[in-house]
């Protein structure tokens, strides 16, 4: 259950802490695995919890954020559990509405359409008062959670969230929020600075909530050529990664693993390697052993089975697993999948593929 059964600040001792030794680069005994919206819709008790709520509204209640985040870990051995909330949080701190359509998704009732409209955001937030629930949530999830894994907080990457704040909401092309970065660089830049600040506190302060993982989704950036990626993406993921690090220094507080991933990034790989995370995330395009060439023997690597593997028989997914931990190497290497979790995925078939990484690694490893 979702309370505070010990003192606010002396959080439970972790006992599980593969996870982080693996971030680290450390050796580990088995690979790692969690899987991103392992909190998600392919869980009955996950639809049921959400059923009475507006999407938004749950992200807002720090009770709820913990029993979602809990629930896989009642069913399957995770080895990290990751706060339940949303990337779309930070545009609501910037001043933005988003609401949730059914059927349609994320939706901004006003997106950005003129560099004019820059100026209806706020130039300052305090991260506190306007994302303080999520600061909430992660204490007491953390508390929760009892020291059986480590918990891992997250935000979206500033090209992602300035083209969502730009379309309005998903989109197949981005040609509206790619037309800015051609027609409105400057101001691409200043919405991209804007963002970065605010993500940099939002980490930090997820860090002084408890979070003792991070992970940075830039989910947009396959829509970006390398020019692009390399002028309006890679700058700002430096920067909060070196930001995040400095900050928590300065305040004395853990400085944690960070995770960088940008989907469909292959031809950035290297820079990725070399941006300041200790962990690289990869999609499913790309195989393990290319992944290892391009980011060398410093970064731990994180992913990459197909979501859509989950719907193959448990028996295939074993075989794909292995075959995946033969690529990766077992060591300096967390299982996931190379993008979320689908809603309409057999819970049984994630057991299956985290019983896999466990069962194939410590084989591995043993031989």
């Amino acid at each position: 259950t979702c309370s505070f059964s010990h003192s606010p600040k002396g959080f439970p001792k972790l006992k599980n802490d593969t996870f982080l030794r693996a971030a680290r680069g450390e050796e580990t005994e088995h690979t790692p695995v969690w899987c991103m919206r392992q909190a998600g819709r392919y869980l009955p008790e996950f639809r049921e919890t959400r059923a009475a709520q507006d999407f938004f509204a749950t992200c807002r209640s720090p009770k709820l954020c913990c029993e979602l985040t809990l629930q896989p870990l009642r069913r399957f051995p995770l080895d990290a559990a990751i706060i339940f909330s949303d990337i779309l949080v930070v545009p609501q701190a910037l001043g933005m509405e988003v609401v949730m359509v059914p059927g349609k998704g994320p939706t901004f009732t006003e997106p950005l359409k003129e560099v004019e409209d820059l100026l209806k955001l706020r130039q300052k937030v305090d991260v506190t008062a306007e994302l303080g629930y999520v600061f909430q949530a992660i204490t007491l999830t953390r508390h929760s959670l009892e020291g059986r894994v480590p918990l891992i907080g997250f935000s979206g990457a500033p090209w992602t969230l300035m083209s969502y704040m730009i379309e309005g909401g998903g989109s197949s092309t981005m040609a509206k929020a790619k037309s800015w970065l051609y027609r409105h660089p400057e101001a691409s830049h200043r919405l991209l600075r804007l963002l970065a600040d605010v993500i940099t506190d939002y980490l930090v302060g997820q860090v002084a909530a408890g979070a003792q993982a991070l992970q940075l989704f830039e989910s947009h950036a396959g829509h970006l050529g390398p020019e692009q990626f390399q002028d309006f993406a890679l700058p700002y993921i430096r920067d909060i990664a070196q930001a995040v690090k400095s900050k928590l220094k300065e305040e004395a507080l853990p400085v944690v693993p960070m995770i960088i991933f940008a989907k469909d990034a292959h031809y950035a790989l290297h820079d990725l390697a070399h941006a300041g995370y200790e962990v690289v995330g990869l999609d499913w395009t790309i195989r393990p052993q290319e992944a290892r060439a391009q980011t060398g023997k410093d970064v731990t690597l994180q992913g990459n089975l197909d979501p859509c593997a989950l719907y193959a028989p448990k028996e295939k997914i074993g075989e794909l697993v292995k075959k995946m931990l033969e690529g990766f190497g077992t060591q300096r290497y967390i299982a996931n999948l190379g993008h979320g979790l689908y809603p309409d995925m057999n819970p049984e078939h994630v057991g299956a593929f985290v019983e896999a990484v466990h069962t194939h690694s410590r084989h591995i490893n043993k031989h």
